[in-house]
C-alpha cells in the first residue's frame, strides 16, 4: 500500500513531549486529527514545562529517534513529515538520514529554537545543522520572525532573512509576524526568490502556547490530504487563527489553542 492510496493520510511528526499539552506532540496530534489525518509521533525531546515556560529538557539519543521512525516507516505509508523541536545535532543528523531515504515525501519544518518565554532551545551547533542538513530537504519552513533572525543572522531585514532561507534550500518560507510590534499580524510567504503573498490577521489579545506547532501541523495535514502548498498554507492559517480565537487559559501562563473548536461547533 502506498501513501497515496492509504485510507487515512498519515503524517509522521518529530516533536518534543510537552507535559502541559499545549505544544509539541499533543498539538501536532490535535491539529492533524482536525484535518482528518493519522499521526505517527516520534519523540525527539522530553521537556519539563508549563504554560509559562520551559524549565528543562532532555534530548533523546539520535539512534533512538531513528529507530522509532524506521520501525513505523517499514510498516505504515507516510504522506508527509513534520519536524518540530530538535535540541541536539544528533537528532538533526538522524532525521536528515531518514529524509534522505524518503526524498519523495514532503517536509514541513517548524524551527522551534526558543520558547515564548524567551528560553533558547537550540545552540549554535543545532542551528547550523538545521541550516545545512534540513533546510535543503524542507518543502515548507514556518519560522516566526525571531526564529528567522536566528537562522539567518547575516540578513539585515526580515525579507532578507526569508531570501536567505530560500537560498539555504527551503522551497517555501512562511514567515509569521506574531512577535512583531504591529497592529495586525502579518504573515509573509516567499518562494522562487520572491515574496508570493502576505496574509493579514487580526491580532488576538494575550499570548498563546503552541500556535507554531498548530500552524505547521495544519500545513502538513492539508498537504497529506493532497492540497498544493499555497492552498494548504492559506487554509492552515485560517484554522490556526480560529483555534487561537477560541483558545482558553487553564494554567497561570499563556492561553492554549482550542484545536478541536470544530467539534463543539458540530455539537451546537
Amino acid at each position: 500500500m502506498t501513501a497515496q492510496n492509504s485510507p487515512v493520510p498519515v503524517v509522521m511528526v518529530f516533536s518534543g513531549n510537552d507535559p502541559s499539552g499545549g505544544a509539541g506532540v499533543q498539538a501536532d496530534i490535535e491539529a492533524l486529527i482536525s484535518h482528518g489525518c493519522h499521526t505517527t509521533p516520534v519523540i525527539t525531546t522530553l521537556t519539563i514545562q508549563d504554560t509559562q515556560d520551559v524549565i528543562g529538557y532532555t534530548p533523546l539519543d539520535g539512534a533512538l529517534i531513528a529507530e522509532q521512525a524506521r520501525a513505523v516507516l517499514e510498516d505504515i505509508p507516510v504522506s508527509v513529515f513534520k519536524l518540530g523541536l530538535l535540541t541536539s545535532t544528533e537528532a538533526v543528523e538522524a532525521i536528515h538520514a531518514i529524509l534522505d531515504d524518503y526524498p519523495e515525501i514532503p517536509v514541513v519544518t517548524d524551527p522551534v529554537l526558543a520558547t515564548g518565554g524567551g528560553t533558547l532551545l537550540a545552540d549554535e551547533d543545532v542551528i547550523d545543522a538545521v541550516n545545512e542538513l534540513l533546510l535543503p530537504q524542507t518543502t515548507v519552513l514556518t519560522p516566526n520572525s525571531n526564529e528567522a533572525r536566528l537562522l539567518a543572522p547575516e540578513a539585515d531585514s526580515l525579507g532578507a532573512c526569508a531570501m536567505a532561507l530560500l537560498d539555504k534550500g527551503a522551497e517555501f518560507v512562511l514567515l509569521t509576524g506574531t512577535h512583531e510590534n504591529t497592529p495586525s499580524v502579518v504573515n509573509s510567504l516567499y518562494s522562487n526568490r520572491r515574496l508570493i503573498e502576505t496574509f493579514t490577521w487580526d491580532r488576538l489579545e494575550g499570548e498563546f502556547h503552541g500556535s507554531g506547532c498548530t500552524l505547521a501541523s495544519s500545513i502538513a495535514g492539508l498537504l497529506a490530504q493532497g492540497m498544493e502548498p499555497f492552498s494548504a498554507i492559506h487554509e492552515a492559517q485560517e484554522y490556526t487563527w480560529q483555534s487561537l480565537a477560541e483558545g482558553y487559559r487553564i494554567g497561570m501562563g499563556q492561553k492554549l489553542p482550542n484545536r478541536l473548536f470544530w467539534a463543539r461547533e458540530e455539537q451546537e
